[in-house]
């Protein structure tokens, strides 16, 4: 069972001293190329190094195919990652791109194989459909690589418009999406 924040609970901005909402948020993370396990421990260390950003949970690690990918791309690892922060959606975005990038991560080919993927699927209850950054994730309802991975470590949180992560999980198929046996850490 996870922590569930206070949400009257707030956190002062760094830089100007205004109170943000803490909120509660959960990364996607996959990885076909080179060391898939390396890869989504990077993604777990990399994200959560701010005072920002408080890691809650790291779900076990699960194994599925490539989804609207080129033929013949290597199976994904998956993994979904449970923070607190107060930092906004489009600060998220950022931070998730840099950390794809830091670890090798070329943009070109939709959905080609990649040693790094990162997506934001939630912040709370805020939601965005600017053209860059659209919150929640517009296809996590239909991912089970995702869903299957994110109700291990936050069954209730509710999606805004689309409703709580076990009922979702529970709603699509998931074969073909397996649990291996290795794990991720959070950084003490």
């Amino acid at each position: 069972m996870t922590n569930v924040p206070n949400p009257n609970v707030v956190d002062a901005d760094t830089l100007t001293g205004d109170l943000r909402p803490l909120r509660r948020t959960a990364f996607a993370l996959g990885s076909n190329l080179g060391d898939r396990i390396e890869f989504l421990q990077a993604a777990v260390d990399t994200l959560t190094d701010s005072s920002e950003i408080v890691p809650v949970a790291v779900s076990p690690v699960y194994e599925s195919e490539a989804v609207d990918a080129p033929a013949d791309s290597p199976k994904f690892l998956n993994a979904v990652l449970v923070v607190d922060t107060t930092l906004s959606p489009r600060s998220l975005m950022e931070r998730a791109q840099s950390t794809e990038a830091a670890y090798g991560r070329t943009r070109g080919v939709p959905n080609a194989p990649r040693t790094l993927d990162i997506d934001v699927l939630a912040v709370g209850d805020v939601t965005s459909d600017d053209d860059d950054l659209r919150v929640p994730h517009p296809r996590l309802a239909e991912r089970a690589f995702v869903l299957v991975p994110w109700a291990d470590v936050d069954p209730e949180f509710t999606v805004p418009g689309l409703g709580r992560v076990v009922e979702l999980s529970s709603a699509v198929d998931a074969t073909g999406v397996r649990r291996l046996d290795e794990t991720l850490e959070i950084p003490a």
